[in-house]
């Protein structure tokens, strides 16, 4: 079995390393799911079979080492501290884990703790690019809920359990739809049904102009360079938004997706009628963003969770805490 060990653990081992060197294109939630069946399988295998398997031995040895002494006594001799101390020795080798349950089935309840904490509740992010400054900053690390849109299936993503349906101004995670591989953050603009129209940098849902107010200038000091900030609220959600002065309205590469001739792109913007079942997205950072003006709709099926905190960013402490 050790071998058999080596040669799993030297598996998980080479598929990590290819990924880190970016030779394949990882997928920690498949690895973390595939380690927890592995070393889950190894726990049952401790249980069952292989402990009770080593104490047989140690009361076989207990067994032969008191006929023995039974039998010395009966001579007259007595053993000595020293026999005590090797037989006690012995006695916990025989007990003792080899190193390839020790590195499964010993780790199996930290793995366990983390799948289940990781797939069914919160997930760490870092946010890697500016497309929601100045809501969250190139760094942070953040949490994401993983409950609130409901329970779904590790790896597949298939809804288990509803629970709440992504509502206007949340913050959300998604699978990226032309890469579902990729994770990617934005806020919710338009819920299925809603006409959402980014016009002239002016955004309206269903008719609705959504109210906008200016804001002193933002410094972004990534770039380098201020950015006229705005006021922005969405049905009950307050927050900021970035605009640049030297960026055009119109959305240029806009490119094939699903729904959309949904869509009307002209000079001025994108109007877009949302569909059953899905999702338009934009960043804060609107001149600044890849999101749906340019690669289409979220489907449900996309969802990861709801972000709502970040729990640390080690080049500015005071970005810790709720953006909710």
């Amino acid at each position: 079995m050790g071998g058999i060990t080596g040669m799993v653990l030297a598996a998980f081992a080479a598929y990590a390393g290819a990924w880190y060197f970016g030779s394949v294109e990882g997928n920690f939630a498949l690895l973390l799911m595939l380690a927890t069946v592995v070393t889950g399988g190894y726990w049952i295998a401790e249980r069952l079979y292989f402990l009770p398997q080593r104490k047989r031995a140690a009361e076989r040895f207990d067994a032969e080492r008191n006929e023995r002494l039974s039998a010395l006594k009966s001579q007259g001799f007595q053993p000595e501290a020293s026999d005590q101390a090797a037989a006690q020795q012995t006695r916990q080798k025989l007990l003792m884990q080899p190193w390839w349950l020790d590195w499964t089935a010993g780790l199996f309840p930290v793995i366990l703790a983390v799948f289940v904490l990781r797939s069914f509740l919160f997930e760490p992010f870092k946010i890697p690019s500016g497309s929601m400054v100045p809501t969250l900053r190139v760094g942070d690390l953040i949490l994401v809920n993983k409950f609130h849109y409901g329970i779904r299936m590790p790896v597949f993503n298939n809804l288990l359990v509803a629970n709440h349906t992504p509502e206007r101004g949340d913050v959300m995670v998604f699978r990226y739809p032309p890469q579902p591989s990729l994770d990617y953050i934005k806020r919710v603009i338009g819920v299925p049904g809603d006409e959402v129209a980014y016009l002239n940098k002016q955004l309206t849902v269903n008719g609705q102009p959504v109210p906008k107010e200016p804001k002193s200038d933002f410094f972004d000091g990534d770039s380098m360079r201020y950015s006229k900030q705005f006021g922005e609220k969405l049905d009950s959600r307050v927050y900021n938004t970035l605009n640049d002065d030297d960026r055009p309205a119109f959305v240029a590469g806009a490119a094939e997706f699903p729904y959309r001739d949904n869509c009307r792109y002209s000079v001025e913007g994108v109007v877009c009628k949302v569909p059953p079942g899905h999702y338009f997205m934009m960043g804060d950072n609107r001149d600044n963003s890849l999101d749906s003006r340019y690669w289409g709709f979220v489907p449900e099926a996309n969802i990861v969770g709801k972000a709502f905190f970040v729990w640390m960013n080690f080049g500015d402490l005071g970005r810790i805490g709720s953006f909710e």
